[in-house]
């Protein structure tokens, strides 16, 4: 496919401006690409892993990339954690989420 940019944004049909995702394992591997691609088509993003390191290391990242990515420490597997996430997610866009990404990285 090929990747015209736009204003720092890949070509405008396939824009995610406007648009905000949850990634979850968005820190390593298949995530940490999702959340590249979906940055760089415009979504804000959250991610959320369960080590504040790697969101802290990855977010730096973003940053530097001029990436609109957020993060906060979940394990899935919990439910109480689960909540919480969605009551951040939901704080952080505003009751608002087009895209949700689930990814189990557990080991």
């Amino acid at each position: 496919m090929a990747e015209a940019k736009l204003s720092g944004i890949k070509d405008n049909r396939w824009s995610l401006h406007g648009m905000t995702a949850l990634v979850t394992g968005g820190t390593r591997g298949i995530g940490h690409a999702i959340v590249e691609e979906l940055a760089e088509f415009g979504a804000a993003i959250h991610v959320c892993s369960r080590k504040q390191d790697d969101i802290d290391k990855c977010l730096e990242e973003w940053k530097k990339k001029g990436f609109n990515v957020t993060g906060s420490v979940c394990d899935v597997k919990h439910r109480d954690q689960r909540l919480k996430l969605m009551e951040t997610v939901s704080s952080v866009f505003q009751g608002r989420l087009n895209i949700l990404v689930i990814l189990n990285h557990s080991s």
